[in-house]
This record gives C-alpha cells, structure tokens and sequence, in this order.
C-alpha cells in the first residue's frame, strides 16, 4: 500500500466555502475508485481548531500503486494541477493500515516522527501494527495508519476519527470535508503479518 498527500497553502482571505463547494461537488466521484483504500477531502482553516493557515489538501491510502499513477495520469489530476498548481505530492510506503468499521469521519490527525538511526524496520513495523490496534480500541477512532518516508527516514501516523481533536491533537488536526472509502472493507479486515 502506499499512502500519499497534497496540500495546497491558501491565501488568510481565500472564500474557504469554494473548497467545501468543490469537494462537495467532486468528492463522492472517489467513491468507487479501484485500487484505492480511501481518499480524505480535508481543510485547515485560518481560526478552526487552531489553525493559523488555511490549507486544502488530499490524502490517499492507495491499496494498489498503479491505481495511483492512472490518477496521477487521468483527467482528475489535471484538474487539481490546472485549478491550484502542480503540488508538491509526498509519499510513503504504508507499515500498517486497519480501519474500523465505517462511521461518520470528521477529523484527520498527522503526525510525523523521525525513525532513528539503527531503528530495526521489522520491529518498527510490527509496533505500528499494535501501536494501530490499540488505537483503534479508542472511542471514535475510524482509522489508523502507519507509513514510512525512506528518503527523510520519518513515519507518518495518520489517525481518522469521528470526534473532534483533543486540545493536544489539534495542532495536527485537519478536518475531513469528505471521505472516500471504496477499499474500507478490506481495511476493516485486515490484519497485517
């Protein structure tokens, strides 16, 4: 699996109801997109949840790498790049993916960490493994995420929840405008070697 972003920084007086316009419009398109885990529409704005920016972005569990290159080839593409730019797009390879069973997605927790040198990437793996179970026990918790950036050696944990972010979580926190979910299924039943 493979997991990628985008994000695209916005203007403090950007009219922020276009975006929610837009992924309202285009969001449920995703719904049934082959080789994709889920796509998360999500926003951070200037004032909200302690934001001091406003930023759009996307975030894809993609089960299947060449379904993210046929996006990455197909009119969908274009039209983020002809809209906002040709973005930045980050990606890891995914240590572990679970989701819980399907619920109401309203917020999107990322952090990122540094994998110490001489971290053994097996062990590493299977601590996100329980790292993510464990999380997923956690009351409104939807969806946790494990991946790791092997050109900066920095694991990203991606948490989706039905709650609001805690105090603490909120300097990460996106909210999720729409959440795509055509492979959720196969997340909800998986359990990683």
């Amino acid at each position: 699996m493979l997991a990628m972003q985008y994000r695209h920084r916005l203007p403090a007086d950007y009219p922020m109801a276009r975006i929610r316009g837009r992924v309202a419009e285009r969001g449920p398109a995703w719904d049934e997109t082959p080789g994709l885990g889920f796509k998360a529409f999500v926003l951070r704005e200037r004032g909200r949840l302690g934001a001091e920016e406003n930023a759009y972005a996307s975030l894809y569990l993609w089960r299947e790498a060449g379904a993210a290159l046929d996006f990455l080839t197909d009119a969908r593409f274009a039209s983020v790049v002809e809209t906002f730019g040709r973005p930045r797009i980050d990606s890891w390879l995914a240590l572990d993916a679970r989701a819980a069973q399907a619920g109401p997605a309203r917020t999107l927790i990322r952090e990122a960490v540094p994998v110490a040198p001489g971290t053994g990437l097996g062990a590493l793996r299977a601590a996100e493994a329980e790292r993510n179970r464990a999380a997923l026990a956690r009351e409104g918790r939807l969806a946790a995420i494990s991946a790791l950036d092997t050109g900066t050696w920095r694991l990203l944990r991606l948490t989706l929840s039905a709650e609001p972010p805690a105090r603490s979580e909120q300097a990460n926190a996106y909210e999720i405008l729409h959440l795509a979910r055509p492979g959720w299924a196969a997340l909800a039943t998986r359990d990683p070697e």
